[in-house]
């Protein structure tokens, strides 16, 4: 049996499950809504003529068409329990508490069987053709498989039947509402009990191994795993850690060959996952990277300075990848910390044909330092073209010294007169930005009015 205490120490990972699916539900939204609006009103098709449709209705590829059926959601696994397991052993463990532990466990039933339910109705939203049967649907006897294997029905036929056998259903429990109970009513029951039959029998038709992950695809999902819960773990290691099917199927050779495909890096051998934003938007990923473990700045020569840090082997790995990924900059590894503690590891942008292009395509994504952004691009444009200017050099003191302030305004006890910044003076220096003078002395955008 679980233990009583571990199940309720679960449920602040439920509550976090619950809001992650409902930002999954928001994203989702619009592209069901418009899913239902192609294919709700209109007669059962074929996964065919599903993608011919939306392929003529939103003038796109058959490819594209195809990823956008493609959304079914993934089975609902919490501490490596399916939910119907984890509940009913959280309602075992109900038993054995009193007072206010019992009452911390009901509750975290109900949070687990709500989560769960939502996740059921976004099953049945994700299977296109029998949306607007839903209400039947819920009516029968189905479980989260077998609702993958409805998904699974792409043949118009078995599509068919299945609808059918939900309309029968459903005619017969219309007539039978407020029908006093009676030969009619038996004959009505017995019709809908034949028709949960006939239903049960479309799913049949589709076999377990249909919905069943090859042993390919579960390697690759013990291989993720192993590398989450291990990092810095080695293909050897991995190979031992497997049960024996996946180990006879395996071996640390075809381990290592499939480690790019699941996003994770290796350094000498050592594997490390990488975040999935790394590789789908290097952009958005490297500003937030930014923001938390690195810098935009100057030195007093106004040089532009942009870097990240990590620190030990895991970090060596990520630097590497977005090394790989980004193109450019220059990475210092292994260097000492000077406290002593983990190598320290950095990808730092000099040169401002780097720091510029860097900068442009990170700006729209930063959250804490898209200030310091800003100040660093105009500064590079003013070096670049306009030196001569009489305001150069006074704007220069000026980004020096807001760079200052976005760097260190949150440090308590900072002496700001020892690099001569006066606060007072700040918002005035923000609102002297010399971008639109540039714009205009390029002839870029509306003219200065004298």
């Amino acid at each position: 049996m679980v233990e009583a205490e571990k199940l309720i120490e679960a449920k602040p990972l439920i509550e976090q499950l619950e809001e992650l699916d409902q930002e999954e539900k928001e994203i989702l939204s619009q592209v069901e809504g418009d899913l239902k609006l192609s294919f709700g009103l209109t007669h059962v098709m074929s996964e065919i003529e599903e993608i011919q449709k939306l392929s003529t209705d939103y003038n796109i590829n058959a490819t594209d068409a195809r990823k956008q059926l493609d959304f079914f959601p993934n089975e609902y696994i919490v501490q490596d329990q399916t939910v119907p397991d984890l509940v009913k052993k959280m309602r075992n463990a109900r038993r054995g508490l009193k007072g206010e532990q019992r009452e911390k466990m009901a509750k975290a039933i109900d949070t687990m069987i709500d989560a769960y339910a939502d996740h059921i109705h976004k099953c049945i939203d994700s299977i296109t053709w029998v949306t607007p049967y839903k209400t039947t649907l819920l009516k029968m006897r189905f479980n989260e498989k077998d609702l993958q294997k409805l998904y699974k029905m792409k043949d118009v036929d078995i599509r068919r039947e299945t609808v059918d056998a939900l309309c029968k259903y459903w005619e017969a429990d219309l007539s039978q509402r407020e029908m006093a109970f009676g030969k009619e009513y038996s004959q009505l029951q017995k019709t809908m009990n034949e028709a949960k039959k006939e239903f049960r029998g479309a799913i049949n038709k589709i076999t377990d191994q249909s919905i069943t992950k090859s042993k390919r695809e579960r390697i690759e999902d013990f291989v993720l795993k192993a590398v989450c819960e291990n990092q810095g773990i080695n293909a050897n290691r991995i190979h031992d850690l497997m049960p024996t099917n996946l180990y006879n199927a395996s071996s640390p050779n075809t381990i290592a060959k499939m480690i790019n495909k699941l996003d994770i890096a290796s350094v000498d051998g050592a594997y490390y996952k990488m975040p999935s934003m790394l590789k789908k938007n290097i952009w958005a990923y490297t500003a937030a990277f930014i923001d938390s473990d690195g810098y935009i700045t100057l030195d007093r020569n106004m040089n532009p300075r942009v870097g990240l840090v990590a620190t030990g082997e895991r970090g060596k790995a990520f630097m590497q990848e977005m090394h790989k990924s980004i193109g450019f900059g220059r990475m210092h590894l292994d260097q000492k910390s000077p406290q002593d503690t983990r190598l320290i590891n950095r990808l730092n942008f000099y040169s401002q044909d780097d720091v510029t292009n860097l900068l442009t395509k990170c700006l729209p994504h930063f959250k804490l330092k898209k200030s310091n952004a800003e100040l660093l691009l105009e500064l590079i444009r003013m070096k670049k073209s306009f030196k001569k200017e009489d305001w150069y050099k006074d704007r220069c003191d000026e980004i020096f010294k807001l760079m200052k302030w976005e760097n260190h305004k949150d440090h308590v006890g900072f002496d700001w007169s020892k690099e001569g910044i006066y606060l007072d003076d700040i918002q005035k220096y923000k609102d002297n930005c010399k971008m639109s003078v540039m714009d205009s002395l390029e002839q870029i955008g509306t003219p200065m009015v004298v």
